[in-house]
Formats: C-alpha cells, structure tokens, sequence
C-alpha cells in the first residue's frame, strides 16, 4: 500500500479528521537514520503527526516539530511542508527499551520536557508555540499541544509496529479535531467509537487504509474531500551546502584548509555526503 492521506468531515461538518497511512517512509526513514526498535517507533509517530499536521496547512507553509523529554533518545525534529513531503533526525536512534513485549517509546522519549511546533506560514513572522510533554508516548502529547497551545480539543492515535528483523511493518494515524457548535452527543459518540478501536498499529498492519480507520471513527457519518501522497524527502543540495560554508567567516573557512586536504558535509536528515577540496574551499572565501 502507497503512503497517503485521507481528509474528511464528519457529523454535518462539525468534525475534521485526517488519516494516514506511512508505513513505507517510516521505514525509509529508519533506514536511513539506522533506528533501533523503539527508536523507530518514536521517530514513526512524530512523523506521522507532522506529516498530518502539515496537511492542516497549505501552499508553501512548513512546519518543524521538535521534542525533547530528557529521555535517551534526545531530540527528534521533524520538518514537513504542507504537500506531504517530510524529513527528520534522531539525535540518539541507537536507543531500545521496552516493557511488558512492547516498545517503551515514553521511557525512551521522557516526559522532562516540551513539544515545539515553528510554524512558517510565509506571513512577516516565523512563530513558535509549545507545551509540556505528558507521558512521551507521543499521540497523547500532540492532544495535550492542540488543546494548550492551539485551543482545539482534538485526539490523536498515532502507531508503528516492528518486527524481529527491526523493519517497520506498519505505521500510521490519525487527528480528528471538533469545531466550534458540535454537540454532546457526537463528542459521546466519538468517543465510544473510539475506544472500541484496536491500536492503528494493528489495524494498518491487517490492511486497513485511512478510509477504514475514519469510518471506524464515524461509523458512516462522514464525506471524503482529499487524498495526498505522502513521501519521506530531504530537500538537501551541494549549493545548500556551499551557501552554508558562505556565511563562515574568513577565519574559520582557513582552519577548514589547514584543517583538511578535503573535507565532507553529511546531511544530518537523509545522510548523503558531501565532499569540498581544499580548492573549493578557497574560492568560496573569494566569492563570499
């Protein structure tokens, strides 16, 4: 199954959800940053939910997320642009814990610390908002940031399940959030249904597609009005890099030289290397 997402509105648009399904990028993505298990599981839910979170979005706005609980694992950013294309890193993904068969992604995260969500709508200012971590699970913590930071009462289900060869099976996820004059009874009814779900993990490892998971959700109540692809890129190029290099000082571009016949860059998102001789270096001093 092809990672996509699924936008709907439910119980005569009083409710927005949003479904996806990431099982091949998450797995792109340990591949890359080399994630041990319960790493990848964390590294797959925040993924997940930025991807989502970019869809609330559009045109050329981007989003980073970063979270940091104190936990062994360390930070774990993630950027996401508003058309479902999405990179991130790990600061720590050589880290495994797990509790009673499953991945401990709370333990692994910690709970000393927050969620920040930077948000470029490509307006005058760039702005950040935040909000404690709760239990470093994850989901639970992007429902408590919706509901602190953005005032929308929201649940999110977010899951990734790995098998003994450390390769990512099954992930994806959902945001439902309510609007402004929905009714007790559809909050009671949503949250019923909810409840009686098993985790996502499971249900996208049995082939249930974002489609299935909101009409869980709804039980029918509901119209479909997008899809998007979903795709795990770096947006990263040797020009970046040169225009990186640009803005050192004289000084520290000559201790690069002395330093190193050749030196090499790696991308601290999709790893790929980049290699600038001693030449280079010299002419980008000259052209800076």
């Amino acid at each position: 199954m092809n990672d996509y997402l699924i936008k709907a509105y439910a119980f005569d648009g009083t409710v927005r959800i949003y479904a996806a399904t990431t099982t091949n990028l998450v797995e792109e993505a340990r591949k890359i940053h080399d994630t041990y298990p319960a790493a990848s599981a964390a590294f797959g839910r925040v993924l997940t939910a930025s991807l989502i979170m970019g869809a609330m979005y559009k045109g050329e706005q981007t989003l980073t997320i970063r979270i940091d609980g104190g936990g062994p694992i360390g930070k774990i950013i993630a950027s996401v642009n508003a058309n479902g294309v999405v990179k991130g890193l790990v600061e720590n993904p050589h880290v495994h814990m797990s509790s009673n068969d499953k991945l401990a992604v709370g333990m692994i995260v910690g709970t000393n610390g927050f969620i920040h969500v930077t948000k470029d709508l490509k307006v005058r200012d760039i702005f950040t908002s935040s909000a404690e971590l709760q239990t470093g699970e994850i989901a639970d913590d992007f429902t408590y940031y919706f509901a602190k930071s953005e005032q929308i009462p929201s649940s999110v289900g977010l899951g990734v399940l790995v098998n003994e060869n450390n390769e990512v099976f099954a992930s994806g996820g959902f945001i439902l959030q309510v609007m402004p004059g929905v009714k007790e009874e559809t909050i009671a009814k949503i949250e019923t249904n909810i409840s009686s779900m098993r985790p996502i993990s499971e249900l996208i490892n049995d082939k249930y597609k974002p489609e299935d998971i909101i009409n869980l959700i709804t039980q029918g109540d509901h119209q479909f009005v997008e899809e998007m692809p979903l795709k795990y890129q770096c947006d990263c190029s040797r020009d970046r890099f040169v225009n990186g290099l640009s803005t050192l000082d004289g000084k520290e571009i000559d201790s690069l030289i002395v330093e190193n016949e050749e030196i090499e860059i790696v991308c601290e998102f999709c790893k790929t290397k980049y290699t600038f001789s001693a030449e280079e270096l010299k002419n980008i001093k000259v052209n800076k």
